[in-house]
């Protein structure tokens, strides 16, 4: 979270640097998303690259190792412990 602000007087063209005050810091951390909408936003990126490759496990077909590892992988994001630094494994 950012510290100072930096503020234009228009009339006078003074640039200006300052702390926030308590109240500014309040409402910047009221707009940061929680943990639970952090992890529901990775489930849905989750979710939609999984229905992307959803063909691959057509009865039909066989997934290569590499695509089973990805797959699973995808499934296991949420065992991740840390939400705001997801590794996203790479799609064969």
């Amino acid at each position: 979270m950012a510290h100072d602000v930096t503020e234009l007087n228009v009339s006078t063209g003074e640039i200006i640097t300052r702390e926030y005050i308590q109240a500014e810091k309040d409402a910047i951390a009221a707009m940061q998303p929680t943990t639970d909408q952090k992890w529901d936003k990775i489930r849905r990126k989750r979710d939609e690259l999984l229905r992307e490759c959803d063909w691959w496990a057509s009865s039909d077909l066989t997934m290569s190792d590499a695509q089973t590892a990805y797959r699973k992988a995808l499934r296991d994001i949420p065992t991740q412990s840390d939400v705001d630094n997801i590794t996203w494994p790479s799609k064969p």
